[in-house]
């Protein structure tokens, strides 16, 4: 089903197998967003009105986005999750059937080939889990009910709307996490406007079914982020007794330099320069506290997901999964 006046027709025939759940189109803010789309870019207000009735309010993501699963976690925890020897092999067996994407990508962007499996391995474990809501009722749910970030959700939908139709797709068939995110990188709809690329030239951008697509995709999005080639990601140090404690965890993007934070006593032995921006953080590990700098690069990795815990995750992941392949390229 295409965004013409079919959409009108097909989304007929399963109005009554969901009429038992909650449509959107009484809602006043659903109203005025289909105003707004008509307005601003020429939809058509009869079908719209139409598809705001079969997207469905869902209780569960309402409770799902109350609560996100790994947050709360200390760091010993959280790392089990993602560091799992099932997500490290299905790491290596994805890196072994896209060697050749990933080779490209890196030679493109500068993303090194186990950033981007890690990103996709955390994301939905390579694929396997790219999420069971349609997106459509994600985002009118939290666009439409959740007014703490209904804003944000509002200009996700449009951005949807805006994809769908360009690309032809039916708005009703696509599945996501319960915020909406989509495909083996988990783009929201506006990154997917902003980063993804058609990265194989078939003529489409595919992040649902053509991994090399959406490993170009999230090697773009980086780059945009801010990568910096053949730098590190993050260095351990070893605070001196009368370090500035009162600089760990203070900012997620570095506001310090290399040398800045050796002379509040975090000093490293890596290959690192005195000039490189940073930061300083701290983990949680079944040890004890254990601090790391963060530089650029983990900043960049954390505009993916605004979470040390997340960026740190990635990180180890790849450098397992490089284990685990036993230096294969």
């Amino acid at each position: 089903m295409k965004w013409t006046t079919g959409l009108m027709a097909g989304l007929g025939l399963v109005l009554s197998a969901c009429a038992q759940e909650q449509g959107h189109e009484e809602n006043a803010q659903a109203q005025a967003f289909v105003e707004y789309m008509a307005a601003e870019h020429n939809f058509n207000r009869d079908e719209l009105t139409l598809l705001m009735r079969e997207a469905k309010r869902k209780d569960s993501i309402l409770r799902a986005i109350k609560r996100p699963a790994e947050k709360a976690k200390p760091w010993y925890e959280y790392r089990k999750i993602f560091l799992s020897n099932t997500r490290i092999s299905g790491g290596v067996d994805f890196w072994d059937k896209n060697s050749e994407a990933l080779k490209a990508a890196q030679e493109k962007y500068g993303v090194p080939p186990e950033l981007i499996v890690a990103i996709i391995g955390v994301e939905t474990r390579y694929g396997g889990n790219m999420g069971s809501y349609r997106v459509l009722d994600a985002l009118s749910t939290l666009a439409f009910n959740y007014p703490r970030r209904a804003k944000f959700f509002t200009k996700e939908l449009e951005n949807y709307l805006l994809l769908t139709r360009d690309e032809k797709i039916d708005p009703t068939s696509l599945k996501g996490s319960y915020a909406g995110a989509m495909g083996f990188g988990q783009f929201m709809p506006s990154s997917y406007r902003h980063y993804a690329v058609d990265f194989n030239g078939d003529g489409r951008v595919d992040i649902w079914t053509d991994t090399e697509d959406a490993i170009g995709s999230v090697a773009n999005y980086f780059v945009e982020h801010g990568w910096r080639p053949h730098e590190p990601i993050a260095v351990i140090t070893e605070p001196r007794p009368n370090a500035d404690m009162t600089v760990v965890n203070d900012d997620l993007k570095p506001k310090w330099t290399v040398g800045q934070l050796e002379e509040k006593g975090f000093p490293t032995t890596a290959q690192v320069t005195k000039d490189m921006p940073a930061n300083v953080f701290s983990l949680e590990t079944d040890n004890g506290k254990q601090y790391w700098i963060g530089l650029n690069n983990f900043y960049v990795i954390t505009r993916y997901n605004h979470s040390r815990l997340y960026a740190m995750a990635v990180y180890e992941l790849g450098q397992e999964i490089i284990k685990a392949r036993g230096g294969r390229s």
